[in-house]
């Protein structure tokens, strides 16, 4: 097993795993209202529910009921990183087929080929994570620069950072397992043509011009001695 495949799995299935932990996440974005440390409030957003904490330690949460009222954004998002979770998972199960080490997927050569469809399938699914967080950082940034936005302002919060990274590993292990299949053709072959050079050897001294197989005896005539 090539140790391309091992950083391109590590990197994919580690992506795959902040992935999950992005989209599952309330903190996409967080606000605070502190007038002093003892009334501290934060308020968290995430794809799926609302949550709410302050300085006492109470903390509690709300789910979006209903599809229909949710922003527009917020369903876009949730789509491309289900759809993103859906790839990491699929990518890696091809990538465990395609490594070297396992006793599935075929020969050497149709590993190669669910290699590198994991590795798209991996480059597919940080390209739609990257989309979907870098979709709901725009919104958040604009709201929160634009003057004549009067409501509660947010700010980024971890699953979007999360998020990010995810999709980074899992773009970088896809290009590498993309290019593991330039691994397999560069393997060197060794042909054996020890039998053949014995062989063209051995037709080459009883086939040549200058071997002739007479008796000895005839070799020395009595002029040999003169």
């Amino acid at each position: 097993m090539s140790r391309a495949q091992i950083w391109a799995l590590v990197s994919g299935v580690g992506g795959f795993g902040a992935l999950v932990a992005a989209t599952t996440s309330n903190e996409w974005k967080v606000t605070t209202r502190a007038s002093s440390v003892i009334t501290a409030t934060w308020v968290y957003q995430g794809l799926w529910m609302n949550c709410a904490g302050n300085a006492l330690g109470s903390f509690q949460c709300r789910p979006h009921f209903t599809i229909f009222k949710v922003a527009g954004y917020i369903q876009a998002c949730r789509g491309l990183m289900i759809a993103a979770v859906s790839l990491g998972f699929f990518g890696s199960i091809f990538a465990l087929f395609g490594m070297k080490c396992t006793k599935v997927g075929g020969s050497d050569k149709a590993k190669a080929k669910i290699a590198c469809l994991a590795g798209i399938v991996f480059i597919l699914s940080g390209l739609c994570s990257m989309t979907g967080c870098s979709l709901y950082a725009n919104k958040i940034t604009t709201e929160f620069f634009d003057p004549l936005f009067i409501e509660q302002k947010y700010e980024l919060g971890a699953a979007l950072f999360i998020g990010w990274a995810g999709a980074s590993l899992c773009i970088i292990g896809g290009v590498i397992f993309c290019f593991s299949i330039s691994d397999n053709n560069k393997t060197p072959r060794y042909a054996y043509n020890g039998a053949t050079s014995v062989m063209s050897s051995r037709t080459k001294y009883h086939g040549g011009e200058d071997f002739k197989t007479t008796n000895p005896s005839k070799q020395f005539d009595k002029n040999a001695y003169v």
